[in-house]
This record gives C-alpha cells, sequence and structure tokens, in this order.
C-alpha cells in the first residue's frame, strides 16, 4: 500500500497563520471583535503585553489592513483602533477557534506539554 503524498501547502495560507498566529495577534484582534477600542482599554484587556509590543503589532495589523486606526480630532486628540473589513472578515474564524479552546482546554495539560512546563 503507498501513501499518498503530503499535499503543499499554499503560500497565502501560511502566511495568513503566520500573521494571525503572531504572539498577542490574536488577542488584540479578540479584543476588538465588535468595538472600537482606545490603546489603553486593548492593552488593560491584554496582561503581561509591553506598551510597546501592542503599538508594534497595531502597526503590523494596520499595514496589512487589517485594523484602522481613527485619530478623532478633540482635544487631546484620541486615537481608537477597529477591525477593518478585512479584520472583521476573521470574526467567524475566531469565534470557532474560542469555541474550539472551550470544547477542548479545559481539560488541563497534555502529558507533552505537562513534560515541558513540569506541571
Amino acid at each position: 500500500m503507498s501513501e499518498s503524498p503530503v499535499p503543499l501547502i499554499c503560500s497565502r495560507f501560511h502566511r495568513a497563520v503566520e500573521l494571525i498566529g503572531k504572539r498577542w495577534t490574536g488577542a488584540i484582534l479578540r479584543v476588538l471583535q465588535g468595538r472600537r477600542a482606545r490603546f489603553n482599554a486593548i492593552a488593560s484587556s491584554i496582561p503581561d503585553m509591553s506598551d510597546r509590543m501592542l503599538a508594534e503589532r497595531l502597526r503590523e495589523l494596520e499595514h496589512e489592513g487589517i485594523v484602522a486606526r481613527i485619530v478623532i480630532p478633540e482635544t487631546p486628540v484620541r486615537v481608537e483602533y477597529e477591525l477593518t473589513e478585512k479584520g472583521r472578515a476573521l470574526d467567524e474564524t475566531f469565534c470557532a477557534i474560542a469555541q474550539w479552546a472551550e470544547a477542548w482546554d479545559h481539560a488541563g495539560p497534555t502529558p507533552a506539554r505537562a513534560a515541558e512546563t513540569g506541571t
């Protein structure tokens, strides 16, 4: 019996997974689902993430057209972030990931993860 060949990974798929799979990116997108938020509101929603990292990730997401930076000309100037249409297109994906996490992550660490963390 011959094994079926392993399919090649599409470069677009790989790029998309690398983009949304970067550390903190998924959390930022989850915070912005369905609402605009100011920098400090995003930062307070994601414990342990530095302001520098948040600013870097927001710039990357803005550059990719996933997040829009909205400047509100008040005194003082207010800046808010929201998902673009391209970013909102990820809503279904992130809801599916959240459902998967709720269904499967409550069981605790897997034996391999337990060995890695010493738990």
